[in-house]
């Protein structure tokens, strides 16, 4: 049997296969405890797991989580401490890494992005074959790149990232800076009297047409597939890039481009099952 865990700063998501079919599956909202002592858990009910699988919402490499804005961390080590105790293999990669492969393999593109606006903003990317992932595994931190001043610290520790305007974490910050009701979303924003709602609304929109437009021009893709609870949850923000991106990305770029939601129901989870491929 195998296990499969997405892992992000809202929910834990996680399904036991054995046969690649599907024995059970469960998402739980704010975990109590660490990934760790989820996995030691799950390990001790589950005798037959043989094969782990994590897409993990934060910094990871060769299986050591590095750090993670939005989730608490109760083990770094987490693939040594594992498969010292349990006699499991265990591969974990960054979630967006995750998804971006289960899309390549969806549209057997060899050149995609996958972006995911939920509670943070991430971003995958494949460019000719290869998952871009850097000297450590910390490239393509698309919710970090320097954008403007902020109130706010962001959990890396810096005040100007993109993250801060247009995730669910910075309209979160924002709503309580300008003392609205934090229950609010994106929709009620636009539609509000108040003009700290249009002002949130409005510089989240110019957020995230600039982390578009940044990664079409630096990543040139054939096909930007988009994800994460806002966006699902606010589908017409996909004509709103559509109508509004060619004024932030270089024309050539956006010639020939796809740009669409993803089809998949869980992209990081699913693309964690095929870590073991990837890495083979």
């Amino acid at each position: 049997m195998i296990l499969g865990i997405d892992i992000g700063g809202s929910y834990l998501r996680y399904e036991l296969r054995k046969n690649n079919i599907l024995v059970t599956r469960n998402v739980l909202k704010s975990v109590q405890t660490g990934l760790y002592a989820f996995l030691k858990g799950i390990l001790d009910e589950h005798h037959t797991i043989t094969t782990v699988f994590i897409s993990y919402a934060g910094q990871v490499n060769n299986g050591v989580i590095l750090s993670a804005p939005n989730i608490a961390i109760d083990e770094h080590n987490i693939k040594a401490s594992i498969e010292e105790k349990y006699s499991v293999e265990l591969f974990i990669e960054n979630d967006l890494n995750c998804a971006v492969l289960a899309e390549s393999a969806l549209y057997k593109s060899n050149d995609i992005c996958a972006i995911s606006v939920g509670t943070g903003l991430g971003l995958g990317v494949i460019s000719s074959t290869t998952l871009i992932k850097g000297f450590e595994n910390i490239a393509t931190e698309l919710g970090h790149i320097p954008y403007k001043e902020s109130p706010f610290t962001c959990n890396c520790g810096k005040k100007n990232c993109i993250e801060l305007f247009c995730s669910g974490s910075g309209l979160m910050k924002w709503k309580k800076e300008y003392g609205l009701d934090e229950s609010l979303t994106l929709k009620e924003l636009k539609n509000s009297y108040n003009k700290d709602a249009k002002r949130i609304y409005d510089e989240f929109f110019k957020a995230l047409f600039h982390a578009f437009g940044t990664i079409i021009t630096l990543f040139n893709p054939q096909i930007l597939v988009l994800g994460g609870g806002i966006i699902l949850n606010n589908k017409y923000i996909l004509q709103e890039v559509k109508k509004n991106i060619k004024n932030y990305a270089l024309p050539l770029a956006l010639k020939n481009i796809k740009i669409v939601h993803t089809q998949l129901k869980n992209a990081s989870l699913e693309g964690a099952f095929l870590l073991k491929d990837f890495h083979a």
